[in-house]
């Protein structure tokens, strides 16, 4: 996705137009945090380049340094406001999946190299979205290097996410879910297993290659061991270990390489949480839509109850009325003028929110559509890539006995 370009933003008169996004460096740094404590951490340098002219003249290129938490930060802001939206994922904080001589520590230059690739393609992705690319907290994340915390906290997202525990309150209590969402959960879950499953498979997989690959080298010495008691197949038996030698060596640029594969795995294995967020964040209104519908149900019972003089159902109220005696009925005309008003504003409520989950379900299964044919296009690219890079690693080994065989033959 590198090249990707944000499009056209006219809130606040922004200047930018179309610029190119990089993260093109990563800095091990020493510092306190909000402990006062010192800590070590990466920081990664964003840059921006305008590629549309002012005046005849291309604009410079802006950077500036960000920490992987500012990338949390920016990505939690955009789950709160964007709930519709399948909000592409941050690479992982600290290896998963590795196989055994892949360091899992984060601070290790390979590691950090690859999380600076995954970093820039979260950017570029956001850059991309029709809809996230508009967005003035992002536009400052770019460009506004300090303050941008603060100028995210301003905007209270934090007061508006939704509770973990009410979340969960809603998966459980929902009476009439939508198939839909409950037919995507259940795929996200099933996506995030088989990708998790291919992972394995491949990390153990490396670990067999690389001992294969490894013990050639073996070969290579013994070669060249022979060589030196041999006279006439002595040149031969050289040549052929250099040969193995070479194809020993060659395992660790190509399981480095596919290394980068696993990481566009390991993005769509995100992806599934991000997919579930959109379904969870449906089953809140919906629970929500519920619980209005039922309590403007009690309050219209009550008030019926109270204009026929007649109790359907068991009710504190009704125990106080046989024990204290009936109201007056300026009591009851007060009591049900009060539930008429509450029942006037539950019906708007309850209106307000049967349109705002009928939007939120109209935005949100578009975006899906559309991560659906992006998920489709990347995972076929990535997966015939794997496969290209495989054949061109079993036609080197085949290329490298060939080579031994002439060195045989030259005997």
């Amino acid at each position: 996705m590198r090249g990707c370009s944000l499009r056209s933003m006219t809130e606040n008169n922004f200047w930018l137009k179309k610029i190119e996004i990089s993260v093109s460096e990563a800095e091990k740094r020493t510092g306190r945090n909000a402990m006062n404590m010192q800590e070590t951490y990466t920081a990664y340098l964003i840059e921006t380049r305008s590629v549309e002219h002012t005046d005849g003249q291309s604009v410079l290129t802006d950077s500036l340094w960000r920490r992987y938490s500012e990338f949390e930060l920016l990505r939690n802001y955009l789950l709160v406001y964007y709930p519709h939206i399948v909000v592409p994922p941050l690479p992982e904080k600290r290896a998963e999946f590795v196989w055994h001589k892949l360091s899992a520590d984060n601070m290790d230059p390979d590691f950090v190299e690859r999380r600076r690739i995954g970093l820039e393609n979260f950017l570029l992705r956001v850059a991309s979205h029709p809809i996230l690319c508009r967005d003035k907290i992002f536009y400052l994340f770019l460009t506004q290097e300090g303050n941008w915390k603060e100028t995210v906290n301003e905007t209270g997202f934090q007061l508006k996410a939704d509770s973990r525990l009410k979340a969960l309150n809603a998966t459980f209590r929902v009476k009439n879910p939508d198939k839909r969402f409950t037919e995507l959960k259940h795929y996200s879950d099933e996506l995030q297993s088989v990708i998790s499953h291919l992972l394995r498979v491949r990390a153990r997989v490396a670990d067999r290659l690389y001992g294969v690959y490894k013990v050639h080298g073996n070969y290579g010495r013994v070669f060249s061991e022979w060589s030196a008691i041999e006279k006439e197949m002595g040149d031969g038996l050289q040549s052929a270990g250099h040969h193995m030698d070479v194809y020993a060596s060659s395992i660790d640029d190509i399981l480095e390489d596919e290394e980068h594969y696993a990481d566009q795995l390991k993005e769509y294995l995100f992806y599934a949480e991000a997919l579930r967020a959109v379904c969870r964040k449906h089953e809140l209104m919906q629970y929500d839509l519920e619980m209005a519908a039922q309590d403007l149900a009690s309050k219209k019972q009550q008030c019926e109850e109270l204009a026929t003089g007649t109790v359907r159902t068991f009710s504190l109220k009704g125990m106080t009325t046989k024990l204290f005696g009936q109201e007056t009925p300026e009591q009851r005309e007060a009591r049900i003028k009060v539930l008429e008003e509450q029942i006037n504003e539950g019906e708007q409520q309850l209106k307000s929110k049967n349109l705002e989950g009928r939007e939120f379900v109209k935005n949100a299964w578009a975006d899906i559509e559309r991560f659906k044919e992006q998920k489709n296009h990347d995972l076929k690219e990535a997966l015939i890539s794997y496969a290209v890079m495989q054949i061109s690693m079993c036609k080197k080994g085949i290329q490298v006995w060939t080579n031994a065989k002439e060195c045989f033959s030259k005997m």
